[in-house]
């Protein structure tokens, strides 16, 4: 088995690290580890844990460190992608968190520490593509939360503590077996149906019932007389059909023709 391979994924050197620290426009400096077959946390992260950004998305890692508390200037983490099934109680300690991006892991509602709810900071929280029953009310403590992703869970409820968060804008719950997404709404039927129709003779209706009738009558048949009936031909007023146009010109064209023929190595193929 190649040296640095194997169970624990690839190994992240030190040196690695320090290469894949980038600097962004903003002035913060984000550690950039997506899609590098990383395994286990690298402990040698711990060097630049005073980084304020930290991307190891689309890796295989199944579980954080608690020496995530080290990282306390830490303002943006991303890890969405790999097989994460639980955060530890340490994630609470990131008081500095603005955007978590845990989507597409293995979290379970047991997965989701109560210390999470610490983030008071936090903006953005995505928990879509997760294998989420439920959603601890105690997330309703995060005010300052603007987008919650919660779609592809296995939800049926959202907590009234959660939809009512104060700066919510955004609220993805998306493909969950939620009861207001069971039922696909029924498509209306414009058409004014009746559900009974009597037939009477004239003597038996009174006169003021006998005139509604008759006015009635006398309105549909003026509909009758003004609507058009079938046509047998298609009619395309908006366009010019081609024979009329060559109808109108056939008379020139064909004086044409004639005075062509009177030209020597000239023939209607010439003309534009």
């Amino acid at each position: 088995m190649p040296k640095g391979k194997g169970p624990q994924g690839k190994r992240i050197t030190l040196k690695v690290a320090k290469n894949a620290v980038r600097v962004l426009f903003n002035g913060r400096r984000r550690l950039e580890l997506s899609k590098m077959g990383i395994a286990v946390f690298p402990k040698c992260l711990l060097e630049l844990a005073d980084v304020e950004e930290i991307d190891l998305s689309r890796n295989m890692l199944r579980k954080i460190p608690n020496i995530i508390e080290k990282f306390q200037n830490l303002m943006w983490l991303d890890l969405h992608s790999n097989q994460i099934d639980e955060l530890p109680a340490e994630i609470g300690t990131l008081q500095n968190l603005t955007y978590l991006n845990l989507c597409n892991n293995k979290l379970t509602t047991k997965g989701l520490p109560e210390e999470l709810t610490r983030l008071k900071n936090l903006r953005t929280l995505n928990l879509g593509l997760n294998c989420l029953e439920t959603i601890p009310t105690t997330l309703g403590a995060l005010r300052e939360l603007i987008e919650l992703g919660l779609f592809d869970n296995s939800l049926t409820i959202i907590p009234k503590s959660v939809k009512k968060l104060p700066k919510l804008e955004r609220l993805n719950v998306k493909r969950n077996p939620l009861p207001e997404f069971a039922k696909e709404d029924e498509p209306i039927d414009t058409v004014k149906r009746i559900e009974s129709l009597y037939l009477v003779e004239k003597k038996d209706l009174c006169n003021s019932c006998l005139q509604m009738c008759q006015g009635e009558r006398d309105e549909l048949h003026k509909l009758e007389d003004v609507t058009p009936g079938p046509s047998d031909k298609p009619s395309f007023p908006s366009l010019t059909t081609p024979n009329s146009t060559a109808i109108d010109n056939q008379e020139e064209w064909r004086m044409k023709d004639e005075n062509l023929e009177d030209i020597p190595g000239q023939s209607t193929d010439d003309v534009p």
